[in-house]
């Protein structure tokens, strides 16, 4: 039975903790390795580590860093096909969807190489005579990200390429569901020549997580999962004086206007319902049609969630693969049954369904509800699986009502042929990340992702412009050059009066 260890200064090490826990292949529903599962001494070991590391790192050249930054994209791009394979493995996604994953982290890479550009200060010449200011921004130290089980490569490289481009050192604690990328990626760190110690994985649950949250040598975390564990690491990290990001769950709405085209529409809405199983904090879960839409649109998204090929992630031709745990398959199809007995109308029953010659793995088929209201589990809860909920309603003004009273405000869609509809509902829709005929707004690297309300705790947003922020604290220069012939005093005034 294969090991995952801790990588720690440039090596894989089983690290202090003799504890284990079991990583499944979810097509398969059986174990195929164990990972170590550190705590406090190996998170201290790893600080250890990136403190010695940043002394040097966060001396060296903006050129060096992105020449790191430059290799380390190129082999990502190389390896991109062996990464995929190792996500679906465990994660249980398509090969295909894992490959889009590392796309779209690779681009924060790529924004990652370009920051010598974003990280130019200002410079106000003679503010007073023979005085100037200038400011520029500098590393924090070690920081760390706790990532989650849905984008083992994808959400880890939204942190640390902004992180260590900015000469910071690293700790990532991934899920330990799917705990093999975040190896793999320190492995390409290195042929990449990152040194040691800049980069770091520490393996585990709860009890690595909170040493890392309480550690005072780490200065800043970076979170992404569901609210009560957001709510739980600000409150957490901040009291120990820590920087935090934290993003949490969402509830997504795609409202569909009677003047939308349907079947470009539900088409992007079963993709962004059933995509990766639907465990994606951006998947589409409740579907808003308006008016006359509503009839049209249901017998649209029947018929194509109807056609969705579910298998295993590495067959070619599967479009949605496996829950990742059997807790998460059992928790998906238990919300399905209370639906119905909530009074909603189960249009397509994904229960029971069973893939042959894995008749063991983690599976359940798109289901499709309709008539769910917003007093139901089905629309308050966030399922994080292949459930879409349909909603009624009467008017736009409606469903944006609906919408801001959700305590979620990730992201959200409007599908519409109107330009005034559009612009009514971006202005007034109370989410962070707005499509309009997109149904997932993921904005691109050089933008910060980042919702509203219960989906970002706190105030700092995520890679693009933000991110390099959060990794970075300014300061401000005051210089005064005086002629070595002149004789001035010392003034108790404002300079700029003089």
């Amino acid at each position: 039975m294969k090991t995952i260890e801790h990588w720690i200064n440039g090596s894989l090490t089983p690290g202090s903790a003799s504890d284990t826990q079991p990583v499944f292949n979810p097509a398969t529903g059986l174990e195929q390795a164990q990972v170590v599962l550190g705590g406090a001494t190996d998170v201290d070991t790893a600080v250890q580590a990136a403190s010695r590391a940043f002394e040097t790192w966060s001396e060296s050249s903006l050129t060096q860093r992105t020449q790191v930054m430059f290799a380390f994209r190129q082999l990502l791009v190389e390896h991109e096909e062996e990464l995929g394979r190792i996500i679906s493995a465990e994660h249980g996604k398509t090969v295909d969807d894992a490959r889009g994953e590392i796309t779209r982290g690779r681009e924060v890479v790529e924004f990652a190489c370009g920051l010598g550009d974003v990280l130019k200060g200002s410079f106000s010449d003679q503010v007073s005579r023979g005085v100037d200011v200038h400011n520029f921004r500098q590393p924090l130290g070690v920081v760390a990200g706790i990532t989650p089980f849905n984008f083992p490569a994808m959400v880890p490289l939204w942190m640390h390429p902004i992180a260590i481009a900015t000469g910071n050192t690293f700790i990532l604690k991934p899920s330990e569901r799917d705990p093999s990328a975040a190896n793999f990626v320190a492995e390409l760190y290195t042929r990449a020549g990152l040194p040691d110690g800049v980069f770091n994985v520490v393996h585990g649950g709860k009890d690595a997580v909170d040493a890392i949250l309480t550690h005072p040598g780490i200065e800043a975390v970076s979170f992404v999962g569901s609210t009560p564990i957001a709510k739980y690491v600000h409150e957490q990290a901040t009291s120990h004086g820590k920087r935090v990001q934290a993003l949490g769950g969402a509830k997504n709405h795609a409202v569909v206007l009677p003047d939308a085209d349907l079947e470009f529409a539900a088409n992007h809405i079963t993709a962004g319902a059933y995509g990766s199983a639907g465990e994606r904090c951006m998947a589409v879960s409740v579907a808003v049609a308006v008016g006359d839409a509503a009839d049209g649109l249901v017998e649209v998204l029947e018929r194509k969630a109807r056609e969705v090929k579910v298998g295993p992630g590495d067959v070619p031709g599967t479009e949605m693969g496996p829950l990742v745990t059997k807790a998460a398959q059992e928790r998906v199809e238990k919300a399905v049954g209370t639906a119905a007995a909530q009074g909603a109308t189960v249009v397509v029953d994904g229960r029971g369904l069973k893939v042959d010659g894995h008749e063991e793995g983690f599976f359940t088929g798109p289901s499709l509800l309709d008539h769910v209201t917003a007093e139901m589990d089905a629309y308050k809860e966030e399922l994080f699986g292949p459930v879409l909920a349909i909603v009624r309603a009467e008017s736009l003004d409606e469903a944006i009502a609906l919408i801001n009273a959700n305590p979620y405000g990730n992201g959200t869609a409007l599908f519409t042929a109107s330009g005034e509809a559009a612009r009514r509902f971006q202005r007034t829709i109370h989410v962070g990340m707005i499509g309009i005929n997109v149904p997932v707004p993921v904005p691109m690297s050089y933008y910060s992702f980042g919702g509203w309300k219960d989906s970002l705790i706190g105030d700092n947003p995520i890679h693009g412009p933000e991110g390099v922020r959060f990794y970075t604290r300014p300061k401000v220069v005051t210089t005064r050059w005086p002629q070595q012939t002149q004789n001035i005093a010392a003034g108790f005034d404002f300079p700029t009066s003089n």
